[in-house]
């Protein structure tokens, strides 16, 4: 028996590719053994949202190649689909280059690679490479998960490719373009996992926003209509309603609603949204679905809107304020959390204070911070004014330092409330054992519990700052 080990690099959607990509291999009759010395094919699934993923997909890929000189060595995903298509190995050391839309056929093009390394007589063969032009593909590649890493917590991947094209982002270079999974195959998926006794699930795509659009539009025969969130600043803020081709309504309310009349799941959450999608009659129908956390990921990226139009984001900061005001409009005290993105070409000192300024007023729960990394093939590694690395690490850091300041105040407004937090495992915190889950709104709540409730739903009431850890 063959043992393959897998290691991943990247977002959520990669984690859950790598995940199938795993079962597939079982199923296939493979030993899946731990990232060591060892194994006898390594299967790297790659990044390349920065230079420095690029290099982290490298270093990973000469690593498993150090460990056994004569494994297999795969590279797949964003990092060698954004290669030159595939016309070349990504890396002399790699043995098989598999590209997105391709991971489906991982156990197929591995036996054809292994048949071929047979008749050569264990020589390592010429290198593989199996690489479609992402941008035409309009198909969205199936794979399918029933054993996610979390016991109680499934990330279900519902949507691939993006259509923003960002200044910074090499993303639909290497995810192409939208594409969705059918409604059907993602409520097969989570019942089978409410079945195997999961409780959460968390919808994530490459841009979840778009879910759907790429089905037929309604009283048409092909896509082309742009969803609100495509067009520029002012568009109209109402919902298109998106067929799939059964006729059926398919966009993202639609999903969660599918999602929601699954029994044994208990909770559902939401990956990365685009701040167009939140309008009225989105957050309204949303807010009468129980199941659904009041914990939302709004990308902001710069709160200050010349900072965005270089960026190509697609709104204002008084647009992206309002959908923030509508959500904790229809939610109580929901949990709003961000990306923002210090350092961006032409960044000056006044536009720094203009985002922090805004991130100050909007007060999410958490910010999350990247310091803006040149990324090679985008419009934004051209632009003129660059921003010195020392500069970019002293916004950073300031940026941090409000970002904490908020997350200790939302934290705080929760003391004297009585929350649900979903336990999921036991810890050594403090010199002593506790059980940790989280809330709905993603807090991460240590109980002092002998009796194992790993999996249940324990209502407590928060006293103490504590109770709350990170």
């Amino acid at each position: 028996m063959k043992k393959a080990a897998l290691h991943n690099l990247g977002c959520k959607v990669n984690a859950y590719e790598t995940a199938a990509m795993r079962e597939m291999l079982e199923g296939a009759g493979y030993e899946i053994v731990p990232f060591e010395e060892g194994a006898d094919i390594y299967i790297i699934n790659t990044c390349t949202v920065t230079n420095i993923a690029d290099r982290k997909s490298r270093q990973m890929l000469h690593r498993a190649r150090k460990m056994n000189p004569d494994a297999v060595v795969v590279a797949a995903g964003c990092y060698v689909q954004a290669q030159e298509e595939g016309r070349h190995p990504a890396d002399p050391c790699v043995d098989i280059v598999i590209g997105n839309n391709r991971k489906k056929d991982l156990p197929q093009i591995l036996q054809e690679y292994l048949d071929r390394r047979e008749m050569e007589k264990g020589q390592r063969s010429a290198p593989m490479s199996r690489i479609v032009d992402i941008s035409r593909e309009g198909k969205y590649e199936e794979l399918h998960l029933t054993k996610p890493g979390e016991h109680t917590r499934a990330y279900i991947k519902v949507q691939d490719g993006c259509n923003q094209f960002c200044s910074y982002c090499i993303i639909p270079f290497a995810r192409g373009r939208v594409r969705s999974r059918s409604m059907e195959s993602v409520t097969e998926e989570v019942r089978e996992l409410a079945r195997s006794g999961y409780r959460e699930v968390v919808l994530t795509g490459i841009h979840l926003s778009s879910y759907g659009i790429d089905f037929r539009k309604h009283g048409e025969n092909g896509a082309g209509e742009k969803q609100p969130w495509e067009s520029g600043a002012g568009a109209k803020q109402s919902c298109t309603e998106w067929e799939s081709q059964d006729g059926t309504r398919a966009d993202l309310l639609a999903l969660i609603r599918a999602v929601h009349e699954v029994d044994g799941i208990l909770r559902i959450r939401l990956g990365s949204l685009e701040p167009r999608i939140v309008t009225e009659e989105f957050v309204r129908a949303a807010a009468e679905l129980p199941k659904l956390c009041p914990h939302f990921h709004l990308s902001l990226q710069s709160g200050c809107d010349a900072t965005l139009r270089r960026m190509n984001r697609r709104y204002t900061t008084e647009e992206y304020y309002e959908k923030c005001m509508l959500l904790r409009k229809y939610f109580q005290n929901p949990a709003l959390t961000t990306d923002i993105i210090v350092g961006f070409p032409g960044e000056t000192e006044e536009e720094f204070a203009a985002s922090m300024e805004f991130v100050d007023r909007v007060d999410f729960y958490e910010t999350h911070i990247f310091k803006y990394s040149r990324r090679e093939g985008t419009r934004a590694a051209a632009m003129e004014h660059q921003v010195p690395e020392a500069v970019k690490a002293e916004r950073s850091r300031r940026m941090m330092e409000l970002g904490k300041r908020k997350q200790t105040a939302y934290e705080r407004s929760f003391l004297g409330r009585e929350v649900e937090v979903l336990v999921e495992e036991r810890i050594q915190a403090r010199g002593r054992e506790y059980q940790i889950g989280h809330t709905r709104e993603y807090l991460k709540i240590a109980l002092d519990e002998e009796e194992n409730l790993q999996n249940c739903i324990r209502k407590i009431r928060i006293v103490d700052d504590l109770q709350i850890i990170h």
